[in-house]
């Protein structure tokens, strides 16, 4: 969601905020996203940024536009961006009051697109025009894909009900549609009706407030049950043949993997008959070598006898001797005789009862390989169950540690909130604080400077009227030698004129008096609001200490928070600890089982031979179920027609109720 984020504040010269507020927030696992954008008004640029970036794997499953305010130019851009989309589900685009151009667009979309199943239309305008809602009504008939289709409120009059009509008879994926609150009326009522003939995979028909007659109402809804009806027998059928076809093939290979054990014994057996068939041979051989050696010796012993007889009458008893000596040797030569045939009938009952032998273990064989399979399906469903047990509790645990990290994320973020809240108010404060305190400084130093000013002027008139005096006192000075003589006349004018001059001097002191009161009163009250100020920041200063206890506090309680967190999230690791615990032996204790079964293949494949009459048998059940099988798809296809049968007597049927009913009469009279 970050990239996505990222890259639309990237294509857009001046990005939304309130689109990027949304982008922000969590949109779940990667490919099951949901992009909420309703209520947003969407300008052209965003459409336009939105469209290039959703071409392709975006990371959403569900689109939320409704009541955006999308221009014709907008939704078309977001439209040709979905056209390659391969991971959208559901679009909803309502309250956008789409005309020519988006019903153009979304028939380009329904045409294109492979992957979106639900697309909500309520509150538009698309059956105002027909050019364009018979352009999305193409787009709907060559799409196969679309299982829900929402077109509420979207004025489509009975000419749009019979380009719907038109696209239904063309669709095999459409399950839901709903056109509540247009104006269909009865001619397109009649055209959906007779549409849904031919439609056998729509579910659900919502055709409320359309000025639809109620027995059009009622075929619907009986048209509808029946394509539910239809598609439950299918889906079933499909089952049976889904599981009819994998018994098949596993008896297939049950079979084969018996035949070629059953070879492999009977290679083995060929092998040792061979291997006794060569030692017999050899031992043959070696008696057919001492019967030559018998021969040799008696061929020398008649050489002799020839050679002897010319001393017969010299040997009679020689003779005798070598008489006896050839009839001991032929009762040896016979007697050999005799024990070989006896040794190669004693070897033949050996093989005869070996052979018995092999037959009665290959049918103890077969039947401790029954035992054992019945073992293995038994360990096969207690491996199955405990497998499912274990994914469970991973499940869990995945649930348990997300609810952990996202309880710690919200407390992380609220005290982070809080972090910021309180500094922003001690930084408000603090700055109000130093704003007074200025503005107090400044007022005091203007204050001061409006003091030291009338000061430095009062001064100066204390300068000059001590000049005036200097000035006077060197006037009376050089006039007093010369007018010694006018001394006495003038003294008492010049006492006169000295009191008055004194009273001036002591009029201007007076007032200089005052005016430093004045500002030595307006220097106290500046003082004093020197004082207050002072008084308001020590204040300040104390709500401030407050404010930093209360914020020491909060850390305080933060702290013990994560403390308690930190516990419980250690009892959840310990819990865990324990679930993996168990786990772990749980699955030790299943590579047990796992060796067991190891064990008792091993088993199986050194004891399992099967022979041919079982095969013969397995064959014939094969072909048993094949002819079941055979006569269910007759049966099937029976129902099919006599479905079929009686929709068309429905129809009929109907048609006869309209056109005998006083609707049809007065409809035939207009």
């Amino acid at each position: 969601m970050e990239e996505f984020r990222r890259a639309y504040a990237r294509l857009c010269a001046a990005p939304q905020e309130a689109v990027l507020r949304r982008l922000r927030e969590p949109a779940g696992a990667p490919g099951r996203g949901r992009l909420d954008l309703a209520a947003q008004s969407l300008s052209l640029e965003t459409c336009g940024a939105l469209g290039r970036l959703l071409p392709g794997a975006a990371p959403f499953a569900e689109v939320a536009l409704g009541d955006c305010g999308l221009s014709e130019e907008g939704v078309k851009l977001l439209v040709h961006g979905l056209c390659s989309n391969t991971t959208v589900k559901s679009l909803d685009l309502k309250g956008n009051n789409l005309r020519t151009v988006g019903a153009e667009a979304l028939g380009k979309l329904l045409r294109q697109n492979k992957s979106i199943r639900s697309l909500i239309l309520e509150w538009n305008n698309l059956g105002v025009w027909e050019e364009g809602f018979s352009f999305f009504c193409q787009g709907l008939g060559a799409n196969n894909f679309l299982q829900r289709l929402d077109l509420r409120n979207n004025q489509i009059n009975h000419q749009g009900a019979g380009e719907l009509a038109m696209a239904l008879k063309q669709n095999a994926s459409l399950q839901e549609l709903d056109l509540r609150w247009n104006n269909i009326g009865l001619l397109g009522g009649r055209a959906l009706l007779n549409c849904l003939h031919s439609n056998k995979t729509l579910k659900r028909l919502e055709l409320a407030g359309n000025n639809v007659p109620s027995d059009i109402l009622k075929a619907v809804e009986q048209a509808m049950d029946h394509n539910q009806d239809r598609q439950t027998i299918l889906s079933e059928t499909q089952n049976r043949t889904y599981i009819l076809s994998k018994e098949v093939l596993s008896l297939k290979d049950e079979k084969t993997k018996q035949f070629l054990d059953l070879m492999d014994t009977i290679d083995k057996q060929r092998e040792e008959i061979a291997r006794s068939d060569r030692m017999s041979a050899a031992r043959v051989s070696q008696l057919q070598e001492a019967l030559d050696e018998q021969h040799s010796i008696m061929n020398s012993l008649k050489a002799k006898l020839q050679m002897t007889e010319a001393a017969l009458a010299l040997s009679e008893q020689k003779v005798h001797n070598l008489g006896e000596l050839l009839n001991a040797t032929k009762q040896q030569q016979t007697s050999m005789a005799e024990r070989h045939f006896t040794e190669l009938q004693q070897q033949k009952q050996e093989g005869a009862d070996r052979e018995s032998k092999l037959l009665r273990d290959l049918s103890a064989a077969s039947d401790k390989n029954l035992l054992l399979r019945n073992q293995v399906d038994e360990l096969e469903k207690k491996c199955k169950v405990q497998q499912d047990q274990l994914f469970q509790v991973k499940q869990d645990l995945t649930n348990t540690t997300a609810e952990l990290k996202l309880r710690a994320v919200q407390a992380e973020e609220r005290l982070e909130m809080e972090k910021r809240r309180f500094k922003q108010s001690l930084e408000d404060m603090e700055s109000l604080r130093l704003k007074e305190v200025d503005h107090v400084i400044q007022h005091i130093e203007v204050s001061e400077r409006s003091m030291q000013d009338r000061i430095q002027r009062l001064e100066a008139i204390r300068i000059a009227l001590e000049e005036e005096l200097s000035q006077v006192k060197a006037a009376a000075l050089t006039e007093r030698g010369q007018a010694e003589e006018e001394l006495i006349k003038v003294r008492n004018q010049a006492r006169l004129e000295e009191q008055q001059r004194l009273e001036h001097l002591e009029e201007k002191l007076r007032l200089m008096t005052e005016s430093r009161d004045e500002a030595q009163n307006c220097c106290l009250k500046q003082k004093q609001m020197v004082a207050e100020a002072q008084a308001k920041a020590n204040q300040l200063s104390l709500q401030a200490d407050g404010l930093r206890r209360r914020l020491e506090e909060l850390q305080q309680d933060l702290n013990s928070k994560e403390e308690e967190k930190v516990t419980e999230v250690n009892k959840v690791k310990v819990e865990l600890q324990e679930k993996i615990g168990h786990l772990q032996a749980e699955r030790t204790a299943q590579e047990g089982l796992r060796e067991k079964i190891a064990a008792l293949e091993r088993q199986l494949k050194a004891l399992s031979s099967n022979h041919r009459e079982a095969l013969l048998d397995k064959e014939s059940e094969i072909s048993t179920l094949l002819e079941k099988l055979r006569m269910k798809e007759a049966d099937i296809s029976r129902m099919r027609e006599e479905e079929a049968q009686r929709a068309s007597f429905l129809q009929n049927a109907i048609m006869a109720y309209l056109q005998g009913s006083p609707l049809g009469t007065h409809s035939s009279r207009k």
